[in-house]
């Protein structure tokens, strides 16, 4: 039986429900009169249920994905303006002793390269990373309860939070490990953590526990109901995600969507992020051996409907996926994007040969350095933003949410996305990011509505380019 306020994972993804939202949607996509009705609800900006969203990603009607693209535009621009956050990820350890068949850190996987980096070389990383221009990383780890223990993750957040490095210094640390306990989690957000971040992988009951034969992660319920101890703990933020590939996406879709409202209902709070990472080829993992696999087109889709459905969450696109597929997906509601990632362990500071054996744990398709993904953005009419204001000033859960609900965040986050731009332009970028940078900036001061946020937000311009650093509304 559904029950969205429920705290089983099978009553609040519920798999009845599922099938019931899917031969509605089959029975209704070609239903202009309910599509209208649908869309004309998704103009209010309020989002949608995962009923109605999975009848529009059923939809084939030209004209009305068309009008859900334009619909997803404005609505980003309505609630993100045109910034676009960049983070990196920091791979810790790859020792894992699940036995995830689509990934290379599974416990059986001898080929590849183990590796967990020492304090030290977490401070060799962290500065790699400063020296590019990063604020904000998300930490990984496989799971392992010798290897990557709890003190182990708090260790590494205080390593990390205690380096600056010239005008460096990581502000926001999220973090991306197994599901875990209320005392962990507990003790994640006392160490200042900003979101925690769980891919629920497939919400696919049956394939989710065939995908997951062997580990403590094959317990689909506890990796389910995670997010609801990561709150009880005192975590606030947190990221939901699927792997698209692994089971049919319309199914994958209506739960991912099941799986916010159940937030939203139970803790007043939906999803801070929400990720949307496609099966890549990696060590001994083929992707085409998955044959659930969604083309461009379905995933440009999938976007728009994220946005739509759930207009307020933060939605992340990796470096998985190309510059030409970032490209399109960008003016359909992403707002965070990572910017020249490694997926190895210690990738930064010691790059790996890829003829070698390697730590990686998939492909990274996009490989420009920071400064050419700043660039691009910009070119494209973004603000890059290195903003973590928010979490430092105490906006985060159901503060963050009821200023974004009510679009009123841009009031703090334009202005505070300038401010960390000038930063980047001024310590770590090219000639010629520099000059489009300080264009855009001019442009951008002149429509803050505000007359005394313009008036500070300027001081603090000129005070940055004058060695000042770490200003924010």
């Amino acid at each position: 039986m559904y029950q969205v306020t429920s705290l089983k994972a099978e009553e609040f993804i519920s798999h009845e429900e599922i099938q019931e939202t899917l031969a509605y949607a089959d029975a209704n996509k070609d239903n202009e009169a309910l599509l209208d009705e649908i869309l004309a609800k998704a103009r209010l900006g309020k989002g949608l249920n995962h009923r109605e969203a999975s009848v529009l990603l059923a939809c084939e009607i030209p004209e009305k994905v068309e009008e859900l693209y334009q619909l997803a535009e404005r609505i980003k621009k309505d609630y993100y303006g045109n910034r676009i956050v960049l983070f990196a990820p920091l791979y810790l350890s790859n020792y894992c002793v699940n036995g995830c068949v689509y990934c290379p850190y599974h416990l059986k996987n001898k080929h590849i390269a183990r590796k967990k980096l020492t304090q030290e070389e977490i401070r060799k990383e962290v500065t790699a990373l400063q020296d590019m221009g990063h604020k904000r990383l998300a930490i990984e780890a496989g799971e392992d309860p010798v290897n990557n223990p709890i003190e182990y993750i708090l260790e590494c957040i205080q390593t990390i939070y205690s380096i600056k490095h010239k005008n460096g210094s990581i502000r926001r640390v999220n973090v991306n490990i197994a599901a875990t306990t209320v005392e962990n989690y507990r003790k994640l957000k006392e160490a200042g953590i900003g979101t925690y971040i769980l891919f629920q992988e497939t919400y696919h009951k049956e394939s989710y526990e065939t995908l997951h034969p062997t580990g403590p992660k094959h317990d689909y319920a506890y990796h389910t109901e995670a997010m609801d101890r990561a709150m009880e703990g005192g975590i606030d933020d947190v990221g939901l995600g699927v792997l698209f590939g692994l089971d049919k996406y319309r199914y994958e879709f209506a739960g991912l969507l099941m799986h916010a409202e159940h937030l939203e209902a139970v803790h007043g709070v939906g999803p801070h992020t929400i990720s949307v990472p496609r099966v890549k080829r990696a060590d001994g993992i083929d992707p085409g051996a998955f044959d659930n696999s969604i083309d461009d087109e379905t995933f440009a889709k999938i976007c728009a409907l994220i946005r739509v459905s759930v207009p307020y969450t933060g939605m992340i696109i990796s470096t998985r996926e190309s510059q030409e597929v970032r490209e399109k997906v960008l003016p359909l509601g992403v707002s965070q994007i990572s910017g020249a990632s490694k997926t190895s362990v210690g990738g930064y500071a010691d790059p790996e040969i890829k003829e070698e054996i390697t730590s990686e744990q998939f492909d990274v398709s996009d490989q420009r350095t920071l400064d050419e993904v700043v660039n691009w953005l910009m070119k494209l009419g973004y603000i890059p933003s290195f903003c973590t204001a928010c979490y430092r000033e105490g906006r985060t859960g159901d503060r963050f949410m009821e200023l974004c609900k009510n679009m009123q965040i841009l009031n703090c986050c334009h202005p505070n996305a300038l401010m960390t731009l000038k930063e980047y332009l001024e310590d770590y970028a090219s000639d010629e990011t520099r000059e489009i940078g300080m264009a855009l900036i001019d442009r951008e001061l002149e429509t803050i509505p505000n007359p005394k946020v313009k008036k500070k937000a300027y001081e603090y311009i000129h005070d940055i380019g004058e060695g000042k650093r770490d200003f924010r509304f």
